[in-house]
């Protein structure tokens, strides 16, 4: 699975990187295409989607190995179905079928206790114990038939406490009254073999009280309970039980219960009547070579040579050995071969998943490098955007600095060469006689100023003598038929005061008195000048008919701007027909 995840995930970042590169520089600007390509995307991505669902519900519904293994185990072939319950195995695992995958592990382990490899049977019902859901129902009767075999290998390796817990475990997950019968009739067994025959009694008692107990099962109970008690006393008569379960056995044809019959039977008459011990020790070599059990044979071949008379004790106890010996190598062939093909069948399991990792890593290493080639591709497509970005700013800021520039200029030839040559203006107007010289000084002044202006140059003195040019600026705005009262303009009012603050209130001072020439006809004009704690504060007022078309203009607007400049603010309140009052305040520091 993992292997075909990454493929898909593969084919789509492959389409991913195509759709990206088709869609060139300026994809985010064009949201119709947009649109388009993540459509298109969409569509692939679910088209991969449903090809890989389809193809893995398609590989769910076959396992070809699963049947195989069965068909072998009705030819009687444990060989080859312990191989193919193997492959079956790991396809369920692959195809996340657990149910399946622990069936399979059942099958193995009772494949490998039926040829004596104990270690190998525990080894897989206890690996199948975990694929198993042991909240669900229907899975009760394959939990149980493990635990069941896990008890059978456990006690045959010795373990009898072990096994009892897995026969507890057996009937605690059965339904099925007959199989709780055979799980407790197990368990009293063990019981028997430890010695602890109370126990044991106590539960084939049990198993006889069943009213739906079947023929089969009763006559085994009835052996079984018989053969304990004489066990626990040897005085016991347990000849009319065993001949009523023996009848039963008969009448039923029951091969495995004729088998056990035989058995006590001559173990009951051992030590009494020789020939009748030997009758039921040949009757059981008899049906155990029926049954093909080796186990069986050689228990009978015991009971021979103990009971046989001894002209024929030879012959059992070479047949006895040669048997055994026979039996022993089989076993060992059998472990070798089913351990051999474990092995063969992990080695193509290994063999396969290198194989499979080498390519996942190739894939992966494809997968590196598309993916570097698209980082690399985002990062020149963000560092054209920005380099696009870069350059219209770079002219953006050209632009402004431009404008600024000349706004700068625009401004200072405003307040410097404008607002100066309207002041001489006003001078000359209200100035009956003018010096010549006088005037010439002031004009060359203003042409300083105009040659300079490029200089930054300031021709205000922001020294101890700032008051006296503001004052001698403002003046100069009267006439005969104006009045200008400048109140509280004294020196100390402007210490600490930074040389820019002077310069930006002197324009702006300037900026209002031509303001007030221009459109106020105003006859009277007061200035007010006070300072506090923090902030200096000037009070403008005149009688003139205000300034209500001079609001927006350029220089009110230039007078905003340059009270913003230095924190300041300015408040205009033209309500009143005939009167204009302008507050301005700013902090000194």
């Amino acid at each position: 699975m993992l292997l075909i995840d990454q493929f898909f995930f593969f084919k789509i970042y492959n389409n991913i990187f195509f759709l990206v590169k088709e869609m060139n520089f300026f994809f985010i600007l064009d949201k119709n295409k947009l649109l388009k390509y993540l459509y298109l995307l969409s569509i692939s991505i679910m088209f991969l989607y449903s090809c890989m669902n389809h193809a893995e519900k398609k590989k769910k519904a076959d396992n070809l190995f699963y049947d195989k293994a069965f068909e072998f185990r009705e030819k009687n072939m444990p060989d080859s179905a312990f191989f193919y319950f193997i492959k079956a195995k790991d396809l369920f695992l692959q195809q996340k079928d657990t149910l399946n995958a622990g069936k399979c592990l059942i099958n193995m382990a009772i494949f490998l206790a039926g040829k004596g490899d104990y270690y190998g049977a525990q080894e897989f019902s206890l690996n199948a114990i975990s694929y198993f859901d042991q909240k669900k129902k229907d899975q009760y009767a394959y939990i149980n038939s493990n635990y069941n075999n896990l008890g059978i290998v456990t006690a045959q390796l010795g373990n009898y406490e072990e096994a009892l817990k897995f026969y507890n475990n057996a009937i605690k997950f059965s339904t099925d009254s007959s199989h709780i019968s055979l799980y407790l009739n197990n368990k009293a067994t063990i019981y028997q073999k430890v010695g602890d025959y109370n126990a044991a009694l106590k539960i084939y008692d049990h198993i006889l009280k069943d009213v739906n107990i079947n023929s089969k099962t009763y006559a085994k109970a009835l052996t079984n309970i018989s053969a304990t008690k004489w066990l626990q006393n040897p005085n016991y008569n347990a000849l009319p039980d065993y001949l009523k379960a023996l009848h039963i056995r008969e009448r039923e044809k029951d091969l495995l219960g004729l088998n056990s019959s035989f058995s006590h039977l001559s173990d009951f008459y051992a030590r009494k009547t020789k020939d009748s011990a030997f009758f039921y020790a040949q009757k059981m070599y008899q049906v155990a070579t029926q049954l093909n059990s080796v186990d069986d044979r050689l228990s009978a071949l015991r009971r021979l040579i103990q009971v046989s008379p001894p002209k024929a004790t030879q012959q059992y106890f070479a047949a006895y050995q040669s048997l055994g010996d026979s039996v022993q190598t089989t076993r060992n062939m059998s472990t070798n071969r089913f351990a051999l093909i474990r092995f063969e069948t992990e080695k193509i399991k290994a063999d396969f998943l290198k194989v499979q990792s080498e390519n996942i890593q190739k894939q992966n290493n494809i997968l590196r490098k598309n993916f570097a080639l698209g980082i690399l591709f985002l990062l020149l497509l963000a560092g054209y955007w920005w380099y696009r970005k870069r350059k219209k700013g770079l002219e953006q800021e050209k632009v402004i600095e431009v404008k600024n520039t000349e706004i700068k200029y625009v401004k200072k030839i405003h307040d410097r060469v404008a607002n100066k040559v309207y002041q001489l203006m006003s001078e000359v107007e209200n100035i009956p006689e003018v010096d010549r010289d006088t005037l010439l000084d002031k004009l060359e002044s203003l042409y300083n100023i105009s040659r300079d202006i490029s200089y930054d140059s300031k021709e205000l003195n922001m020294g101890k003598n700032y008051d006296q040019e503001l004052a001698k600026m403002l003046k100069s705005y009267s006439g005969e038929t104006r009045q200008i009262f400048i109140i509280g303009n004294e020196q100390e009012l402007w210490e600490g005061v930074n040389p820019e603050a002077k310069a930006e209130v002197f324009y702006i001072m300037q900026e209002l008195m031509t303001n007030m020439k221009k459109h106020s006809q105003a006859e009277t004009v007061v200035l007010k000048f006070n300072r506090n704690e923090m902030d200096i504060n000037i009070s403008y007022s005149d009688d003139g008919i205000g300034m209500k078309d001079a609001i927006q203009k350029n220089g009110l607007t230039n007078t905003e701007n340059r009270i913003k400049s230095i924190r300041g603010t300015i408040t205009f309140d033209n309500r009143q027909e005939k009167e204009l009052e302008i507050q301005l305040s700013f902090p000194f520091s």
